[in-house]
C-alpha cells in the first residue's frame, strides 16, 4: 500500500552530499516545519529524468520557491555521489539532491519500481508530492512511462 494524501511521511534516513562526503539526513530534517516539493525519479542520468523531469524543476525553481516552498528535493534510489554529480551536471543549484541508496524510504512510501527487466534493480516510481510539515498534501504518481502528472509545471499549478 502506498502513501496517500493526508498521510505523514515515514521515518527514514536519506543522504545528500556535503563538503566532506555523504551526509545523513532524517526525514524530520527534511520535512519538519517546512513546505517541501519532493519529486522522485527511477534513476539519475537516465533519459527521461535528465531530459525532462529534473530540468523542469531547475527551470521552474524560482517560481516554485516563490509559492512559499522552503525546499525542492529530488530523490532517487542511487548513492549520494551519483546524485551530487547529476545535480551538478544539470545546474540544479536550488534543488536538494537526496539519495535513497538502499531504497528504504521508497519502500516505506510503497512507491517501489521493479526495474530488474531493464537492469536497474529496485528503484523508485516517478512521482512528485507536496509535503507540508511532514504531511502529504499533493501526491502525483506517474501511471506509466513519461513525465506528465509529476512535472514541475503541474506541481507549480497545484501550489
Amino acid at each position: 500500500m502506498s502513501i496517500s494524501v493526508g498521510d505523514k511521511i515515514p521515518q527514514a534516513k536519506l543522504q545528500t552530499m556535503g563538503e566532506n562526503g555523504p551526509v545523513p539526513l532524517s526525514t524530520d530534517d527534511i520535512f519538519s516545519g517546512k513546505k517541501v516539493v519532493l519529486f522522485a525519479v527511477p534513476g539519475a542520468f537516465t533519459p527521461g529524468c535528465s531530459i525532462t523531469h529534473l530540468p523542469g524543476y531547475v527551470v521552474n525553481a524560482d517560481k516554485i520557491l516563490a509559492k512559499g516552498v522552503d525546499t525542492i528535493a529530488c530523490l532517487s534510489v542511487n548513492d549520494a555521489f551519483v546524485m551530487d554529480a547529476w545535480g551538478k551536471s544539470q545546474n540544479a543549484d536550488h534543488i536538494q539532491m537526496l539519495a535513497d541508496g538502499n531504497g528504504d524510504f521508497t519502500a516505506a512510501l510503497g512507491l517501489e519500481l521493479d526495474g530488474r527487466g531493464f537492469g536497474l534493480g529496485q528503484r523508485s516510481q516517478r512521482y512528485a508530492m507536496v509535503v507540508d510539515d511532514g504531511t502529504v498534501t499533493v501526491l502525483n504518481v506517474e501511471e506509466g512511462p513519461g513525465v506528465e502528472v509529476s512535472a514541475a509545471e503541474v506541481i507549480l499549478d497545484a501550489l
